[in-house]
């Protein structure tokens, strides 16, 4: 969360500045009655420049494809003759990368890129990664089966100014080419010469708020319930009005929770303990966290410890489904081996969040926490509520659509351009602030019930996004475009 330091306007009218001339002119005359001396000063600003702003639009984005296996030939075939240095994915699943902007091969190390700070979009030197007005394709596929499908990234840099950002699209070819005896008996003879893809493929595209091209509605990718573990630190530091904020802000979060979700409320000082296991009795998580009293050292490891051994091994954890802790500390402790805790529980596809509290280990935390955005800091007891709510919405509320359908319904849509909203956490249209990323993922499907009445058939098809600038703007893109989904549609 991006917080913007306000000056004071100071606004002097003619009348305070004619009374302060006058106050000088009096001690002037004054210090002449006992002195000849003169008493003189000079100030001034110097080298002011106004110079014109600039907004920037930079793209770059990883395109994939799900044939199944064996298809790394078949994936050559379609124009990726470099399939062995950058196309294999993974063969064992016919999971392909087709493209990539900028440079890193591996996907994670690609994710780890737009999310983090290390790397400036938006200097000039990022231009040999991006796509900035180049209109190269993201897919070229000849082979296209039912069951098939794919997938692309886009990661999107505003550069400077705040602007608003609109996605815009349009199918530039819906063709026939021709009919096979097998199509002809799946739908009969069809002499439109329109193919029948658009209508066949299924389309999807939603803000992918990690950049792992995983559209994910509950914010953790879960396809059964969520497995939640509250691990806090009630060390001795914890006491007074640290603790007080902690179980207010806990609790409040378990009040988001509905079944099957579950929690669980885990705490640690010189070591840890399971206060109440994974449930759906909310209550009972709540009782524990408010029985919390502080006292002892701080040893994270052992909360991290405990509260992955619950969310894999205890007693109301199931397989399969998406867990998360969120850890919160006020202090120290042994780095190596919190990281080691930290490092074994993410490779186990625990997501963790952290949230330092007052004094703690900021940079600790921050690197024990799966992503930079998973990082939370609250500077004082009171703020507590606030993270906890805001992590409740990326857990609970999740990544939203903002588009659904067929090809063809979609691509309508765009033509007539989306606007999109760049803070979902405030009511109405947002703005993207200035030197902002924002990823979008854009998935196709080719539902195996298809079938024969799509063969021969193909689809072109342009996909991109334009900003204006927001400041002195109250109607982006003459506000006739429509606008993505509020936060709870679609999901």
């Amino acid at each position: 969360m991006t917080r913007q330091d306000e000056l004071p306007l100071y606004n002097l009218s003619r009348r305070r500045v004619l009374a302060g001339l006058g106050a000088v002119g009096i001690a002037s005359a004054g210090t002449g009655l006992g002195t000849s001396a003169f008493f003189s000063d000079e100030e001034e600003f110097a080298d002011n420049t106004l110079q014109a702003g600039t907004l920037d639009l930079k793209l770059d984005y990883k395109a994939t494809y799900l044939g199944g296996t064996g298809r790394l030939d078949a994936v050559r075939a379609m124009g990726y003759p470099e399939a062995e240095e950058i196309v294999v994915d993974d063969e064992a699943t016919g999971r392909y990368l087709l493209a990539q902007a900028p440079s890193p091969a591996d996907m994670q190390a690609w994710e780890d890129l737009v999310q983090g700070e290390q790397f400036d979009f938006c200097s000039p030197e990022a231009d040999e990664y991006l796509e900035n007005g180049d209109g190269i394709p993201m897919f070229t596929l000849s082979d296209v089966k039912p069951g098939d499908s794919g997938e692309v990234t886009v990661s999107i840099h505003i550069c400077d100014n705040p602007g608003y950002l609109r996605m815009i699209g349009e199918l530039t070819a819906n063709e026939e080419n021709g009919q096979t005896e097998p199509e002809i008996d799946a739908e009969g003879e069809d002499t439109d010469g329109i193919g029948e893809l658009a209508d066949a493929i299924e389309v999807c595209v939603w803000y992918d708020e990690d950049c792992d091209n995983v559209y994910e509605p509950t914010g953790t990718g879960q396809q059964q319930e969520l497995e939640v573990a509250l691990v806090s630190d009630v060390s001795g530091s914890m006491g007074g009005s640290p603790i007080a904020a902690l179980k207010t802000a806990a609790t409040s979060f378990v009040d988001n929770l509905s079944s099957p979700d579950e929690a669980a409320a885990i705490s640690f000082s010189s070591s840890a303990s399971t206060d109440q296991e994974l449930t759906t009795d909310y209550q009972a998580v709540k009782d524990a966290i408010d029985d919390y009293n502080a006292s002892g050292g701080t040893s994270i490891a052992a909360g991290i410890d405990e509260g992955t051994d619950e969310l894999l091994n205890g007693t109301n954890a199931t397989a399969g489904a998406s867990k998360v802790m969120i850890l919160l500390s006020d202090g120290n402790s042994n780095a190596g081996a919190a990281t080691a805790a930290a490092d074994s529980a993410k490779d186990a596809g625990i997501r963790l969040f952290t949230i330092a509290l007052g004094s703690a280990n900021t940079s600790l935390l921050q690197s024990l926490a799966s992503s930079p955005d998973d990082a939370f800091v609250a500077p004082d007891p009171a703020d507590l509520d606030t993270v906890y709510a805001e992590i409740a919405q990326i857990v609970l509320g999740g990544e939203q659509k903002i588009a659904e359908g067929t090809m063809a319904e979609v691509f309508a849509q765009l033509s007539e351009g989306i606007v999109l909203d760049g803070n979902r956490q405030e009511e109405g249209l947002q703005p993207y602030p200035g030197a902002t990323t924002q990823c979008i993922g854009f998935e196709w499907t080719l539902p195996f019930e298809a079938g024969n009445e799509i063969q021969s058939d193909s689809v072109s098809f342009d996909f991109g996004f334009e900003v204006e600038q927001s400041r002195h703007n109250d109607s982006p893109f003459g506000s006739e475009q429509e606008s993505a989904p509020a936060p709870d549609a679609g999901n």
